[in-house]
C-alpha cells in the first residue's frame, strides 16, 4: 500500500505542478493580452468615459467655456420643455426619423431582393449601390445636394425643358425636409449589402417546398423571406434609427447652419451645435445632449420590446 500511496502521491504532485504551469502560463497570456489592450482602453476612458462623466456634470451647470461652471441643477432640463424651438426641432426630427428610415429599408430590401435574382454583373450593382451610403453624410454631398435641388439647380433645368418651373427645393419650407429625407434615402447601400447577405442564406429548399404547394410570389415573400430575414430587418431597423436622429451634416450645409427656411431643417442636433457653439451655451447644450440620449433610449428598447413579436430566430 505504501508503495502505491507514494506512487499517487507522486502523480498528484506532477499534476499540481502542470496545474502551477499553467496558471503561469495563463498569467502570461493575460498581461499580453492587456497590454495590447492598454491603447483602446486609455482612448476609451481619455476620449470617451471622461467626455460623457463631464458633459453629464456640465448639464447641470451653467457654463460658456470662458468661465468656470456654476451649479444650476436641473434648471437646464426644466428650461428644455420651455423652448419652443427645441420643441420645434423635436418635431422636425421626429418627422425625419419616421418617414426616412421607413423608406430607406424599404428602399434597401427592394434592391437588395432584385440583386439577390442572380443578375449578370452583381458584384458592379452591388459596388455602385453602396457607395453613396459611404458619401451620404459627408459634406461634398451635401453641397452636392444644394446644386442640385437649389433655385437654379440640376433637377429644375430638366424640368425646364418640359416647361415645368421647379420652385427652390431647398429654399421652401414645404420641401426642404424633404430633400434631406430624400437624401437619406439615396445612402440605403449598408443595409442593402447586408439584406442581400441574409438573403442569400435562406434555404433554397424552403422555396421549393411553398412552390409545389402552389404559393405565389408574394406568399413565399410574406411567409418565408421576411421571417427568415426578420432579425436583420431588426438589426438594420436600430442602427438606422440610431443613425438618423444623430443626423447633422446635411441640415448644417443646406441650412447654412441656421435651420433655414423657416426652421424646416431644424434638427435637434443642429440646434444642440448651435446652443453649443454658436451660443456658447455649453450646460445647456449638454442637457440637450443627454435628452437626445433618453429619447434614442427609448426608441431603442421600444424596438426590442416589440421584437419579440415580429422577429423570428432559428431556435
Amino acid at each position: 500500500m505504501s508503495i502505491f500511496t507514494e506512487l499517487a502521491s507522486l502523480r498528484d504532485g506532477r499534476a499540481r505542478s502542470r496545474s502551477r504551469r499553467m496558471t503561469v502560463q495563463q498569467k502570461r497570456d493575460a498581461r499580453a493580452a492587456y497590454v495590447f489592450l492598454l491603447p483602446w482602453m486609455v482612448g476609451f476612458v481619455l476620449i470617451t468615459l471622461i467626455p460623457v462623466v463631464s458633459s453629464f456634470y456640465i448639464s447641470f451647470t451653467k457654463y460658456n467655456l470662458f468661465q468656470a461652471p456654476r451649479w444650476v441643477g436641473g434648471s437646464n432640463y426644466l428650461a428644455l420643455f420651455q423652448d419652443p424651438r427645441l420643441l420645434h426641432s423635436l418635431g422636425v426630427t421626429f418627422t425625419y426619423v419616421l418617414v426616412g428610415v421607413p423608406l430607406c429599408m424599404i428602399a434597401a430590401l427592394a434592391v437588395a431582393l432584385l440583386l439577390d435574382r442572380g443578375i449578370r454583373g452583381l458584384g458592379f450593382y452591388r459596388s455602385m449601390f453602396y457607395l453613396p451610403s459611404l458619401l451620404g453624410s459627408s459634406v461634398a454631398v451635401a453641397i452636392l445636394w444644394t446644386q442640385m435641388f437649389g433655385q437654379d439647380g440640376l433637377l429644375n433645368k430638366f424640368l425646364a425643358l418640359f416647361g415645368i418651373q421647379g420652385p427652390g427645393w431647398i429654399s421652401d419650407p414645404d420641401t426642404a425636409l424633404g430633400t434631406l429625407i430624400l437624401l437619406a434615402v439615396w445612402g440605403f447601400g449598408a443595409p442593402m449589402v447586408i439584406f442581400l447577405a441574409a438573403l442569400r442564406q435562406v434555404p433554397v429548399m424552403y422555396y421549393e417546398a411553398a412552390s409545389m404547394d402552389g404559393a405565389g410570389a408574394v406568399r413565399r415573400f410574406r411567409s418565408i423571406t421576411l421571417p427568415m430575414i426578420s432579425p436583420i430587418i431588426f438589426f438594420n431597423l436600430v442602427l438606422s434609427i440610431i443613425g438618423s436622429f444623430q443626423a447633422f451634416t446635411q441640415a448644417y450645409i443646406v441650412s447654412g447652419g441656421t435651420g433655414a427656411p423657416s426652421d424646416s431643417t431644424l434638427f435637434f442636433s443642429l440646434y444642440l451645435y448651435q446652443q453649443g457653439f454658436t451660443n456658447f451655451n455649453m450646460g445647456y447644450a449638454s442637457a440637450m445632449a443627454w435628452l437626445l440620449v433618453a429619447i434614442i433610449g427609448a426608441f431603442t428598447a421600444v424596438a426590442f420590446y416589440t421584437s419579440r413579436f415580429w422577429v423570428f430566430y432559428d431556435d
